[in-house]
């Protein structure tokens, strides 16, 4: 990938990129978040501030482009505290073994095996990834769920009420879900400054433009805006290898 944009996977928890900008760039917000023990600096830091909230007001975004990475979002789990036990062993809890690259999120150690309807058709050691959530769910990609024989519909990460289940098989136990497979909706997490410069809120859509051997325009990410965000977009793996986002020269992200 060229310029400020990365591609990364959570199949295997690595960073495909070999460009060399694809280092993270410090956000201009970060300037003044350290602590401040001199008086001159606290002064040096409170003119930057200033001068970057005019910035903020008159161009409605953080001076410069913001740093973009894509995602390939590999089939996963997400599970409750007690499915973690279930599947695994009372008193258990989630190992981390990665960190992905929104603050918090990470790849467990653990995995489990997803089983379709019928009990005929399962794919292997699935990856967890954590923290654990209220409620367990399934993410796939649409050529898995076709593999198990699952129609998964496309929703929000969370939306799951109305939803196929599956059965899950860790070493300790067996959860049948009720509801929980899906085909995650493609979304874009931004931070609220990246929000402003895009001209973007919560619930607004947006599209990516993909520049490669198989050049697409994905439409219709969901933005998803908060304080702690940093700016990534998640596509499956359908929608990644079907545009070859791997080999991409350049992606785009904007506002239709």
């Amino acid at each position: 990938m060229k310029d400020e944009t990365r591609v990364v996977t959570n199949k295997e928890v690595s960073m495909a990129s070999s460009s060399p900008h694809s280092s993270l760039i410090p956000h201009p917000s970060s300037l003044t978040s350290s602590l401040i023990p001199h008086p001159s600096s606290f002064l040096r830091a409170s003119v930057e501030q200033i001068v970057r909230q005019i910035v903020l007001e008159h161009f409605g975004g953080p001076p410069g482009k913001p740093e973009l990475v894509v995602s390939i979002s590999a089939r996963h789990v997400h599970l409750s505290d007690q499915d973690v036990e279930t599947l695994f062993g009372a008193g258990r809890k989630l190992t981390p073994m990665k960190d992905l690259y929104q603050e918090g999120a990470f790849a467990a150690e653990e995995t489990v095996m997803i089983v379709g309807p019928g009990r005929r058709r399962m794919l292997p050691t699935v990856r967890i990834l954590g923290p654990t959530r209220p409620r367990s769910q399934v993410e796939l990609a649409f050529t898995d769920g076709i593999s198990l024989g699952i129609d998964i519909p496309v929703r929000q990460s969370g939306k799951i009420d109305g939803t196929p289940g599956c059965v899950l098989v860790g070493p300790a136990g067996v959860v049948e879900l009720k509801e929980g497979a899906i085909r995650a909706e493609r979304h874009v997490h931004i931070g609220l400054e990246d929000a402003a410069y895009y001209g973007v809120k919560s619930g607004d859509r947006m599209s990516l433009r993909v520049h490669s051997s198989c050049p697409a325009v994905f439409e219709g990410l969901l933005v998803r805006a908060d304080k702690a965000s940093k700016l990534e977009v998640h596509l499956d793996t359908d929608e990644a290898n079907a545009a070859d986002i791997d080999h991409a020269t350049k992606v785009e992200l904007f506002k239709p």
